[in-house]
């Protein structure tokens, strides 16, 4: 279920956007090719650089990588380029501009009327 908050509203987005999204993220992800995302790993170290391919294991390769909490992890300074397995991948933060917040409220209106008319 993905939550978003709009003009005091919360909003649910159960099936459009999400089940597309958990269908096809690898659709999704291409559509993020060079932008700027950041990266968390399973073991909790997180790389902001540019999206420069994804396939359809997600695995990643990020490029002009920047190191989130750079004086814990201070031997990934030197590391520029990066390759991300994408088993050991916990979390794409994806930059606000990058998400279409209209195609969400489009998705969301659409749902909300499809349960109301399944209610009835």
């Amino acid at each position: 279920m993905l939550f978003f908050r709009y003009h005091q509203t919360i909003f649910c987005v159960v099936n459009a956007f999400v089940r597309t999204l958990t269908r096809y993220p690898y659709s999704f992800f291409k559509t993020l090719i060079d932008h700027e995302v950041t990266v968390e790993l399973k073991n909790d170290i997180q790389l902001k650089g540019i999206l420069k391919s994804v396939d359809q294991y997600l695995n990643i390769k990020l490029d002009d990588i920047q190191v989130v909490e750079e004086l814990k992890y201070p031997h990934l300074s030197s590391v520029k380029n990066v390759f991300i397995r994408g088993s050991v991948v916990r979390y794409v933060h994806l930059p606000g501009a990058s998400v279409d917040t209209q195609l969400l409220e489009d998705a969301t209106r659409r749902e909300a009327a499809a349960q109301q008319a399944k209610a009835k």
